[in-house]
């Protein structure tokens, strides 16, 4: 049951933000700007009055102090539409305010988007009044792509520059970079597109200026599990707004991150964190909008929040066990207890999601119904060539071997295929036929006829293959009919330790199975997850066949005993057997 706390009157900002806003900059006795050049926040108030906006949130006054703590490296997540652009604009001009001389480089998503941060900015420099000094001179570059200040000396780098994150970053130099939500969906569905962004951020370092003072702030809403927000170097401090407040299970999941102003907020648990932003009916409406995953992500900011909803393969639906080559129990019953979990198992797993071994086996034992083997030829360089052993007894899909090996057509990863298939007794090999218009089968037949020959055929797919493999293995591992030998967890994870360090985990099984999504292209590599499904497929489609032969049998069987009831009435005899007349003879 969630923690209920009384929320906490909001009357007024000063209190809540720890600030008193001068209404004005005349207020002051002797310097009217000294107390805005000392507070951001007090500067957000009239950038906040010039655009007509209502005051400042608690919220966006309490992101505004992280902003001018001073750490030289630092992330903001915030809620969407808590106004993060606004408030960075309106920081750029501030530290303009207190140093004409520095060069702030934003780097957005998109140039329109960062041509439109630039325009934004210049306009707030001619319309407030307390920035007039800082209009740029006629001499001086004033444009929607960048502008100086009227104050800065001249110099190769603008006073501000907006670029998106595609264009050209290099050979500009700056005091701070503010990378503005550089991660939005368009440029981080796919795994390499995250790879292609972060690569591209990388490149912040760079363009600093060698000064102690020198910072990079990322501002922005991550859009994946898997967010470039989540691999900035350890040196980067993070600071987390949700939309609503966290339960007690939630903020163990945001660690640290979690910005001390919501964990001192006094509010019920899962009401808004900024009812003068957004009321807890604005955020249950916007929860209906984008959906339990979209909200988790765009809303409360901890990428675990969404894993159940965006990753629908969990580890703990599986049963893995010791199993053997020849024979099963003919049932296995499924548990998630703490009791059962695996302790000695490598896990790449999401967080929190654990292997288990099952509740309890029948003592009855029977041999497997059949043994298959599918294979997933290498497409690309840098692919595997994947493969899965799936053995069916009862209804029950035991996977005895799952792996890859780089390469796909030399005779060496074709001899250790088949050796496999003889060890486990393959009785039919399928194999992906997309790639090559077949060679790798026909390739395969003569070394199969040497080591273990078998039936082999081909399957060609053309659905999208991430909903493919979602919708073949999903079912099955909710029904907690997937087993896994614990030699295959090990195996996984031992032969995927001699690729690179961006390779070694993302090759893995388990990786691939808990981190594929509907997003086409989401994962980076995909062979060994795509050759489970294919052999899991086989099975399903099987069972599908046993299942109709088995309601044709029920059907037939009903069919002769509404036959025989009829006859027993017409003719007084219940049983018949062919003979010459067109309804058979009876006796």
């Amino acid at each position: 049951m969630s923690k209920k706390r009384s929320r906490k009157p909001v009357e007024s900002q000063e209190g809540l933000s720890g600030v008193t806003i001068p209404q004005t900059p005349e207020m002051t006795l002797s310097d009217p700007l000294k107390p805005i050049k000392q507070d951001f926040r007090k500067f957000l108030y009239l950038v906040w009055k010039e655009i007509k906006l209502p005051d400042p949130t608690p919220v966006q006054y309490d992101i505004a102090q992280f902003l001018q703590d001073g750490q030289t490296k630092i992330c903001i997540q915030a809620f969407r539409g808590v106004g993060k652009s606004f408030i960075t604009s309106a920081y750029v001009l501030w530290e303009l305010l207190r140093d004409p001389q520095k060069k702030i480089l934003v780097v957005s998503a998109s140039k329109n988007r960062a041509d439109n941060f630039t325009t934004f900015t210049l306009n707030l420099v001619n319309q407030m009044e307390v920035l007039k000094h800082l209009i740029p001179k006629d001499n001086q570059r004033q444009s929607k792509i960048e502008f100086d200040v009227a104050p800065a000396e001249p110099d190769q780098s603008p006073s501000v520059k907006s670029v998106g994150i595609t264009g050209q970053i290099t050979g500009t130099r700056a005091d701070i970079v503010i990378a503005d939500d550089v991660e939005v969906l368009n440029n981080s569905a796919t795994s390499d597109m995250r790879e292609k962004l972060l690569e591209r951020t990388k490149e912040f370092s760079a363009i600093l200026k060698p000064k102690r003072d020198a910072r990079v702030i990322y501002l922005g809403t991550p859009q994946t599990e898997d967010s470039i927000y989540n691999k900035l170097p350890e040196t980067f401090t993070t600071k987390i707004w949700p939309a609503l407040m966290p339960t007690s299970e939630e903020m163990d999941k945001y660690g640290n991150d979690l910005a001390p102003f919501i964990k001192k907020l006094v509010v019920d648990e899962g009401t808004s964190t900024d009812p003068l932003r957004f009321s807890d009916m604005d955020l249950a409406e916007r929860k209906a909008e984008y959906g339990k995953a979209g909200f988790s992500l765009q809303f409360m900011l901890n990428t675990q929040l969404s894993d159940l909803e965006r990753y629908p393969l969990k580890v703990r639906d599986l049963i893995v066990m010791h199993t053997q080559a020849d024979k099963a129990p003919m049932d296995v019953h499924w548990m998630p207890d703490p009791e059962k979990q695996w302790k000695d198992l490598p896990n790449l797993a999401m967080a929190g999601d654990r292997f288990y071994h099952p509740r309890s086996t029948s003592s009855e034992f029977g041999e497997y119904t059949g043994s298959v083997m599918a294979i997933d030829p290498a497409g690309r360089g840098k692919d595997e060539t994947g493969y899965a052993v799936v053995k069916m007894i009862n209804g029950f899909l035991y996977v005895r071997r799952c792996g890859g090996f780089q390469g796909g057509y030399d005779n060496q990863t074709l001899t250790k295929l088949a050796e496999i298939a003889k060890s486990e007794k393959v009785n039919a090999i399928i194999t992906e036929a997309n790639f090559g218009d077949g060679m790798f089968t026909q390739l395969l037949k003569p070394v199969l006829n040497k080591i273990h020959p078998c039936l082999i055929e081909e399957v060609k797919h053309s659905t999208q293959k991430e909903r493919r493999i979602i919708d073949t293995i999903e079912p099955v591992m909710a029904r907690h009919k997937l087993i896994v030998d614990s030699s295959v967890i090990e195996d996984d994870y031992k032969t995927a330790q001699g690729y690179d360090a961006d390779n070694k985990y993302t090759k893995t099984l388990v990786w691939q199975m808990t981190r594929v999504t509907t997003d086409r292209g989401s994962l980076k590599h995909d062979d060994r997850l795509d050759a489970l499904a294919i052999a899991v497929n086989y099975w399903t489609e099987q069972m599908a066949q046993d299942e109709l032969r088995g309601m044709a049998d029920v059907r037939s069987r009903k069919l002769d005993d509404e036959l025989d009831k009829f006859m027993k009435a017409a003719v007084g005899k219940s049983k018949w057997t062919k003979g010459n007349s067109w309804i058979g003879s009876y006796t």
